[in-house]
């Protein structure tokens, strides 16, 4: 047994924990969890917890439902929300087949496999997210959601509900060592924003996922309810997950180059490229419900063509600015991600995506000065501004010929993700909507 599990035990033992919960995400990445004694502990870490793997989505056939969920001990932390009786804790697992094989099926282990492949090409992969989220008032049955207030971006509302949520979050999410650098309110009605401290990336999908929770728990121990669904209100913006990343050599930021443009270097300018030239493939994975695209499509500085540019929120693929002086934190932010995504898939198409462009040497294209929405379809088309899939079905259709997607979830996966998402527009697509009963029904 090593030291990271001993310590675990003792800490178990010392804080009284009565209740070990074994964390994990199905493809769609949505948590799953079962809890264990202390007792069982030490045999879950040398022989894993069984389960049927083929009662979660897309993790197995029936035909080889056994599967092993093996938990790693350096994701143990205490879940604040439970107090200090009977105390819980939790730690995500790796899932494995019986014969102790990595489970292709499992998102964790595609991203620690999209990490393998940067580690051989001698990179470490650092990620930033800004995430968005909605808070809503109780959720009262066919009635349409209501924020908790009518505030906007950067708003301070005095003795506000959000500033108390926020408060309560940031303290829980940092007691369980999950670092918040900036928390305010967004521009929509009830709309926030909490972006976490940069972490390389399987250690920020755990963070992602653990936030998510904390976020939803906190919003029902206030009375509320969070939602981290792309666009929920019809006129107001959607909850985008605006995602920094730079590569690293060792201590060095490989992104990084005193003098040049923008201070990008080689590396930097071939990752962007890789990110542009296969947006459109990835689009099923970094947006991935029916409601995605009406995010993505509906404005409100939503990137919705494949451009880059500093500064520019209108483009896909933004260069922050940063302070002189600062090299180490040169990075590049991917703005089509919204809050729902699989952070561990969508991790790796974007991790897979920019090595692909360094891989081929592949040239970044000229940046957009001016606002992308603003130019007409012929001055984007002159540009080279390709849009991004505008609807699920479209995005499956490009991502179900990307060899790209495909080599990097692996085939259970892919083929998992295309018939889930496939279902998933057939069944929206058979729906009746509240605007065509509306439009049609008097005068048709």
């Amino acid at each position: 047994m090593d030291k990271q599990q001993e310590y675990v035990l003792r800490s178990v033992e010392e804080r009284d924990i009565r209740f070990i919960r074994l964390w994990f995400t199905d493809v769609l990445g949505i948590l799953k969890s079962v809890a264990i004694a202390p007792a069982e502990l030490e045999n879950a870490f040398s022989e894993g917890i069984g389960f049927d793997g083929s009662a979660v989505e897309g993790l197995t056939r029936v035909y080889e439902a056994d599967m092993l969920a093996n938990p790693d001990p350096t994701t143990f932390q205490i879940l604040p929300w439970r107090g200090d009786r009977q105390g819980a804790a939790r730690m995500f697992c790796d899932i494995y087949t019986p014969d102790g094989e990595p489970a292709m099926s499992d998102p964790r282990q595609v991203l620690k496999r999209t990490l393998d492949k940067a580690s051989s090409l001698g990179f470490s992969f650092y990620t930033h997210p800004e995430i968005e989220f909605y808070l809503f008032k109780p959720l009262v049955e066919g009635e349409l959601p209501k924020p908790v207030d009518q505030a906007g971006y950067f708003d301070n509302v005095p003795r506000g509900t959000a500033h108390e949520f926020r408060r309560t979050a940031i303290t829980m999410l940092e007691s369980m060592g999950i670092s918040v650098e900036f928390s305010h309110h967004e521009a929509g009605p009830g709309q926030n924003e909490i972006d976490l401290r940069y972490a390389d990336a399987l250690t920020m999908a755990d963070n992602i996922m653990t936030f998510r929770t904390v976020i939803k728990e906190v919003a029902l121990e206030q009375g509320l309810f969070a939602s981290f669904m792309p666009k929920p209100l019809v006129n107001g913006p959607g909850s985008g997950m605006h995602t920094h990343m730079s590569l690293f050599e060792g201590d060095r930021n490989a992104f990084y180059e005193a003098g040049a443009d923008h201070q990008l270097s080689p590396v930097a300018r071939q990752f962007m490229a890789g990110l542009l030239h296969y947006a459109p493939e990835i689009t099923a994975i970094t947006n991935q419900y029916v409601n995605s695209y009406k995010r993505l499509w509906g404005g409100a500085e939503a990137p919705s063509y494949v451009a880059w540019g500093s500064n520019n929120r209108s483009a896909l693929v933004r260069i922050p600015i940063h302070k002189p002086g600062k090299g180490q934190s040169t990075r590049v932010e991917y703005r089509a991600l919204d809050s729902a995504a699989n952070p561990y898939l969508a991790f790796s198409v974007l991790l897979a995506a920019g090595l692909k462009g360094i891989e081929d040497g592949l040239v970044l294209p000229d940046g957009a000065e001016d606002d992308v929405w603003e130019l007409s379809a012929t001055e984007r088309r002159a540009s080279g501004f390709k849009p991004l899939p505008s609807s699920l079905a479209e995005a499956i259709a490009v991502m179900e010929k990307s060899e790209l997607v495909a080599e990097t979830l692996g085939e259970r996966v892919f083929d998992f993700v295309l018939r889930n998402k496939r279902a998933e527009w057939e069944a929206y697509r058979a729906q009746v909507t509240p605007y065509e009963l509306e439009q049609y029904l008097p005068v048709l």
